[in-house]
């Protein structure tokens, strides 16, 4: 169905229509799946566009596989996220660089070139309600047809509404615009996205054809400008309710940059092929330490990436509730190196029954997408960023609205950390945060080490607030404020932090998060004996665990508190946590705005000079995290 004309559709819009040499509105995911290969030759359909004095360039190869869509990048750039490849092109308050800024020239000329660009070209054309159908935004997708692959991916991740059985009201206040050349012709070869906001509409502008920013995190800059607006979060999170071998249920929040564990929290831990557990490998000595854990909890997935905590979910008991943001989950796969490493997983993305999108895999046409066979960026390099786009309709045990939150976790990739190579790697297996920490914690977001989902940075660096912060068109100390309000309105809501990849000398990959889950929903409600947690050594960690018992195993506390490690000790301990908190205090300053709130004001300035743990404690009321025996 081609007719739109029942739609009060943007002017821009309806002007491409009428002048392009044709266009096709999908109904469905499958339409855009076929269309994904529409014009394959020998099973291969490549993705190319002319570019003035480069001739034809070619973007991505797509084949049809048995399990869906596979599409592959040319350049190794592509295959991650840039991040910084946001721009705004409005007048509205903004921490993000304004197009002008960057580029030496108002938006408005490009825009209208990108327009005519449009108008040369057959289009495909979808309609979908961006975050949720009735607390989200109603969305038009206007792409060049022969990038069908990233039209079907953003369907699966958002949903594709039928034009025919349009809800009703339904009036797009968002559209996407998708123009893949631009990115070689004003761009320099460059991801970039550019977002324009204004009260009657939202244009964001995808001018390359990786989906993380033109797709994905380009509606999560929507919602955050959504929920701005009408004051609710959009969290950058996974959500999964833990259920125990006992019965006993807990739902866990987890939080952080990319790359800190999110979709690993809904993943089954990985076992050896002996069933046993690898908690850790000494990277100094090569000892190996291992704990049986028979059965495992039931994990009932909530969301993966993007939860919406809208207002009309709260319900003042103390507990944050939010549900999940999207239709599908854009999973990372790097770390599934081989047959067999998450049986789970794999037998869902191996034999599914609606198509996939699999992302940076080596697959020929008519194979099946196996997601341990990853591309290499270049001979025996493999891509550290391959993925598959997974309907969360055909997730095992999928909980399908609003949850409530009773642990909130944040992850961080941690480098190695010994007395040869001091670093921030100096967190235990998990620590205990007051509330006021933890918020510290969302405003620095840090984005750690050898992240595989962003294009290379160096150093210790910020995923900035809420860790969503290279997707938030706005203010940083908008969000801050909401997020501290957060914190301080769920009282019953725990707080913990979780380390991956390194704890100390120790490589542990997501083990810890893996590990905490278990043992953080066998326990129930989060409470601590003095016995068991006492304060780190470094303030801003928190509580340490003093002893941890998993089935009847006790965790060595090398694994617990970094600093007991002899490949570490205190001295280089300190070095450590000196680098965790000269980063807070850079990272902190961005938020010391008039308008930051005053509780929030009075937490950095603990942070600024020196605060302990105790003056955490006191910042933010909650309920006792210690109680006596």
């Amino acid at each position: 169905m081609n007719d739109l004309s029942k739609l009060k559709l943007p002017a821009e819009v309806m002007e491409i229509l009428s002048e392009c040499p044709g266009y096709v509105v999908a109904g469905s995911v499958a339409e855009l799946a076929d269309l994904s290969c529409r014009d394959a030759k020998n099973g291969w359909h490549e993705v190319a566009y002319d570019i003035p004095d480069k001739g034809r360039v070619v973007e991505a190869r797509v084949c049809r596989v048995r399990n869906g869509i596979a599409a592959n990048y040319i350049e190794p750039y592509m295959r991650r996220r840039d991040p910084e490849c946001m721009v705004i092109a409005d007048n509205l308050p903004t921490n993000k660089h304004k197009f002008k800024e960057r580029f030496g020239s108002d938006f408005d000329g490009l825009r209208k070139e990108t327009f005519e660009w449009f108008k040369t070209q057959e289009l495909a054309i979808y309609l979908f309600a961006a975050g949720s159908p009735d607390k989200g935004i109603d969305s038009i997708v206007v792409a060049p047809a022969n990038a069908g692959f990233f039209a079907f991916g953003l369907a699966l991740l958002q949903g594709i509404l039928d034009p025919k059985n349009l809800p009703k009201g339904f009036s797009p206040k968002a559209v996407i615009y998708v123009a893949p050349p631009f990115r070689h012709t004003h761009f320099n070869g460059k991801q970039v996205v550019v977002h324009r906001r204004s009260d009657e509409m939202y244009e964001m502008f995808s001018y390359n054809l990786y989906p993380g920013p033109s797709a994905k995190k380009g509606v999560y800059g929507m919602l955050i400008d959504l929920g701005e607006h009408e004051q609710w979060v959009a969290a950058h999170c996974a959500t999964v309710q833990v259920v125990t071998p006992y019965e006993n249920t807990v739902t866990i929040m987890h939080e952080g940059a990319s790359g800190g564990g999110k979709s690993e929290m809904l993943e089954h831990i990985h076992r050896e092929h002996d069933g046993r557990l690898l908690l850790g490998s000494n990277l100094v000595n090569g000892e190996k330490r291992y704990i049986i854990l028979p059965r495992i909890c039931e994990l009932r997935p909530v969301n993966d990436d993007m939860a919406l905590c809208h207002r009309s979910l709260q319900r003042g008991d103390g507990k944050l509730y939010i549900m999940d943001a999207e239709d599908a989950w854009f999973v990372r796969v790097n770390h599934i190196t081989e047959y067999g490493t998450d049986p789970h997983l794999e037998g869902i993305t191996i034999k599914p029954c609606k198509p996939l999108l699999f992302l940076n895999i080596d697959a020929a046409p008519g194979s099946t997408a196996l997601i341990w066979e990853h591309i290499e960026d270049e001979p025996g390099i493999p891509c550290p960023n391959p993925r598959v786009i997974l309907p969360r309709q055909i997730v095992p045990r999928v909980i399908n609205g609003p949850v409530a939150v009773d642990i909130r976790s944040f992850g961080v990739r941690t480098p190695p950390c010994t007395k040869e190579q001091p670093t921030y790697g100096i967190f235990g297996l998990f620590h205990v945060l007051p509330p006021a920490l933890a918020w510290l914690w969302r405003l620095v977001a840090p984005r750690g080490h050898d992240n595989p989902s962003i294009v290379q940075t160096q150093g210790m660096t910020s995923e900035g607030v809420g860790s969503y912060g290279p997707f938030l068109p706005g203010r940083y100390v908008d969000q801050a404020n909401l997020l501290l309000r957060q914190f301080i309105e769920n009282k019953r809501t725990r707080y913990i932090i979780c380390p991956n990849q390194n704890i100390g000398a120790w490589h542990v990959g997501f083990m810890p998060q893996w590990i905490a889950r278990e043992y953080l929903a066998r326990r129930g409600e989060a409470k601590f004996t003095p016995e068991q947690i006492t304060p780190a050594r470094c303030s801003l960690l928190g509580y340490a665990m003093k002893s941890m018992m998993v089935e009847g195993q006790t965790i060595g506390e090398w694994f617990l508190q970094v600093d007991k490690q002899p490949e570490v000790g205190e001295e280089v301990y300190d070095k450590g946590a000196e680098i965790l908190t000269q980063f807070f205090h850079e990272q902190l300053s961005k938020f010391m705005e008039p308008d930051l709130m005053s509780e929030g004001k009075k937490i950095i300035d603990c942070c600024l000079n020196g605060g302990t743990l105790e003056d955490y404690c006191s910042l933010i009321e909650t309920a006792p995290i210690i109680v006596e025996n």
